[in-house]
Formats: structure tokens, sequence, C-alpha cells
């Protein structure tokens, strides 16, 4: 299947979005969460690609097409106020947005740059392009995300394949460091297609890359640097900077095995499910908002463009490395999202996106919307983390103790992928592991799991369907998905 030249979206190549899953809740997701509309300016062709949040509650976005708004109003209570202003146009795809000292800085598909307004008159006046260092052929796929400085004050780049399956322009497959003085730090190989990259709570940088070529299925993968990411295609750049050659792992094979024989090969942090949690991952947002947006401090909220979804992650780090599980979350937004923007201060997810080229959930071409939490929490496993013998679930609330305490409450399996350079992969290596024992924590907030047959390496999937909580409702959302690259001692 050949996409239309001009088509933004990492999307998984040929797979329509699917109708939305069945659902056990018994609440709807606005008891909890409000998502909103954002009026948008008239007539115009709105494909948010970037969001940058800017002083005095305004909102700057910037489109796929290459136009850049500045809105004021997004944060009111009466949003049929919201105003725009065109800052410029002529853009090239910008996919990562931030301000910082009254400029917004942002990636274009063939630099990173730097966009002012000198005089005060609310239009853009001054370009400087920082850095320009890397190559494009005027492929659709060649697609540049970017993140805001990270605690060292450099910009991250994550840069597509070309083509999203071959290498045709220096350093395609790569993320990059930018220094704020333009230096361009060439930093992990191994990236397919990334959809959105950004930071945990500790500062490291992580990205979503879609399943296909060496991706049996999308994932969160952390980007150690020095690290090989799984897909070899653009391995040979790193000649431009005499740096070692990344592994060439051997196909078919497994994720745990290649990156045995690899040290510097980083597995994927938690990898999702192809089509059950969703199948094209975007941006990414870490909440850091002291629970102004619910309980789940220091967790990720990922997009998602196909399934026009928000998923929520929580991570650990065992023996070194990432991994943890991931949750549906949010749903029901009104085009394929693309960036997700947290303000930390007001609680609140912005985002936006576009529909063009993939089906999507979403009714519409295109969207801006924002999402605030009610005051009211949902039960619901709040993490999951793992031990020697199974692992640990804790909840938003107490659970009733003989539901929770049943192992006849839980079924679990386990799963993986095909490491290899054809397109994707089917499920395979399945097994049941058994869950033997659920022991309740004397609060009733956490259970513990004794677990026969783990399966390190593997894709771990918790269905507690018949846990509920000590009012007796059930979990909003039961299913769990936890990447256990590595089994506690």
């Amino acid at each position: 299947m050949r996409i239309l030249p001009a088509l933004l979206l990492t999307v998984t190549l040929g797979h329509a979005a699917k109708p939305a899953p069945k659902t056990t809740q018994t609440a709807p997701q606005s008891d909890y969460y409000r998502r909103e509309e954002i009026p948008l300016p008239p007539g115009e062709v709105m494909e948010i690609s970037s969001i940058a949040l800017m002083p005095d509650q305004q909102v700057a976005v910037a489109t796929r097409r290459g136009d850049l708004w500045i809105c004021s109003g997004a944060y009111g209570s009466d949003l049929s106020k919201v105003t725009w202003k065109k800052f410029t146009s002529g853009l090239h795809e910008p996919l990562g947005m931030y301000c910082k000292d009254g400029s917004l800085y942002l990636s274009q598909r063939d630099e990173f740059t730097r966009i002012k307004d000198s005089t005060g008159k609310g239009t853009a006046d001054t370009f400087e392009t920082i850095c320009a260092d890397w190559g494009i052929n005027g492929d659709y796929h060649e697609f540049a995300f970017s993140t805001p400085p990270d605690k060292n004050g450099d910009v991250w780049l994550a840069l597509c394949l070309t083509g999203s399956a071959s290498a045709g322009s220096n350093w395609r497959g790569w993320a990059m460091r930018i220094t704020p003085e333009g230096k361009m730090i060439p930093t992990c190989s191994g990236l397919r297609s990334p959809g959105g990259i950004g930071f945990n709570a500790e500062g490291d940088t992580f990205m979503t890359d879609n399943q296909g070529l060496w991706n049996g299925s999308s994932s969160l993968k952390w980007l150690k640097p020095g690290s090989f990411q799984g897909n070899p295609v653009g391995n040979k750049y790193h000649t431009l900077a005499n740096l070692p050659a990344p592994p060439e792992p051997s196909e078919p094979s497994r994720v745990l095995t290649e990156r045995l024989k690899f040290p510097t090969f980083i597995p994927p942090a938690v990898v999702f499910p192809h089509s059950i949690v969703g199948q094209s991952p975007t941006g990414i947002a870490c909440d850091m908002t002291h629970g102004k947006f619910g309980p789940w401090a220091n967790q990720l909220y990922v997009g998602e463009q196909t399934h026009s979804e928000i998923q929520r992650v929580c991570l650990e780090k065992v023996n070194g490395l990432y991994q943890g599980a991931v949750f549906h979350f949010l749903q029901g937004f009104e085009a394929g999202l693309i960036p997700v923007r947290m303000d930390q201060e007001a609680g609140i997810i912005f985002t936006g996106g576009s529909n063009r080229g993939w089906a999507s959930r979403g009714s519409k071409p295109f969207t801006f919307e924002r999402c605030l939490w009610t005051g009211k929490t949902p039960f619901e496993i709040l993490t999951m983390t793992a031990n020697h013998d199974g692992f640990t679930l804790n909840f938003t609330e107490p659970v009733d103790p003989a539901t929770a305490g049943n192992p006849a409450s839980y079924t679990m399996d386990a799963f993986t992928y095909i490491l290899q350079h054809t397109y994707g992969s089917p499920v395979v290596d399945m097994s049941t592991p058994q869950i033997t024992a659920a022991t309740v924590s004397p609060d009733k907030k956490s259970v513990r799991l004794t677990v026969t047959g783990l399966v390190r390496g593997n894709i771990h999937h918790l269905d507690p369907k018949g846990v509920t909580s000590a009012t007796g409702q059930p979990l909003w959302h039961p299913e769990a998905y936890y990447t256990l690259n590595e089994i506690p001692q």
C-alpha cells in the first residue's frame, strides 16, 4: 500500500482502524475526565503536529502543512471565546515545539529552528537555523520529532527512516542531541518510525516506535545514550562520526536473544500489543502535576493515532533496564492524535492531530482538544510491578478481599513477537503462567500475585476479571500488559 507523498503520520502501514472494543466500564469516561474540543479558526486546515505552551496561558499550535498559530482562551471555562492569530506559515512539517525566553523553537523536516517576534506585532519576523546537519531527500516519511530541552539543555531529535524502510539520507534511523550551541551529537541508532519523543520524571528520554521492519509490534523505547534500538537499517551512518558499528542482529530471532548477545541493544521498555493496545503510538507526556490530573504520579501518557486514544504507562527499572505495564486510559478523541502536551501547573492535557491518509476512530479530519480531571478517581490498577515470583498490583482504592484475594479472579498469558526484517510479526511463544496465590495487603490497596511460569523477555497480559473494589465496583480498565525484560532477583 502506498501513501500520498504529503502524508504525515507514522502509523502502521496497511492497517485500518478497527471498531472500538466492547467495554465493561460501569461509568462513562466523562465521570472522571472531561474531554473538550477547542474551536479552530474557521476555514483553516488544522492538522496539528506540534503544541507549545506559552506565557499568559497562550498555546502555540503548528500544523502539518506548515502554519503556526497562537491560540488565546484555550484554558478558559468558555471555549466559545477562543481566538486565533496566525504567527507564521511556510514551515516544513514541524513535529516538536517549545517556547523559551520569548522565542519558539521547533524541529522542521530539514532543520531545528528558532522563531521570534522581535517587533511585538504578533507575527514572526526572525527565523534562525540552529542545526541542519542531517539529511533529507523528499521522501514523505523522513520526519523529525523533537523534545523540549533536557536537563542539560540539549534537544533530542528522532529521525525516521526513509519510507520507514530504508536509510536514503544521512542519519536516518538515529536519535540525535542538539546542544544549545547547535552542535548535533549522534546518540542512539536502530530507530524505525518514531511517532513521538519525550522524557520521564527522571529526565530519561523515550520514544514511541511503530510496528514494521524489525518491530514486531509498536512500543515505547528508552533512548539510552549509546544504545541500539533494534533496527539495523540505518547502521551505516556510524561512519559519518567515526562511531563504533552498531549491532547487526540475526533473524528470525527474539529481542531477548539478540540483546543478550549485544550489550548496547536496549529492549523496548513497554511493548504495545498490535491492534489490542493501539496501532500507532505518538506523543509522550509525563504526569508531574502532583495530583492535578489524578493519582498517576510520574506515569507516561502516550498518544495513539489510529485508535484516537491516550494510553497510560507505568515504568520501573529492574537490573538497569526500564520495563513496565501499559493500560488503556482515555478514548473518544475526534481525530488521530499526534502531539500530547501536558500543562503541569494547570493539570490539563492538550492534544491534536489528523486523520489524513489512514482511517482513525476519530470522526473528524483534524482536531484540537483538551482533557481535564473531574476530581473523581476511577477504580483502576494504579501500578503493576514485577517480583521474582510474580507481580504486585497497587489499586486506586481498597479492594474487596474476597474477590481480589482469590487467584481464580485473575488470568494471565504471555507472548512475544519475532525480530525480523519483514513487516511486523504474528504473536508467538504463547504460554499461560499460573497465578497460584493472591495476597491482599492490610490496607487492601495492593495485591501480591504469586505466579509460576514467568517468561523473561515476554509480554505478560493480566486480566483481573473477577476483582472488585470494597464498594463492589469492577475495574474501569481491567487489563494490563507488562513487558518483563528482567525478572527481579
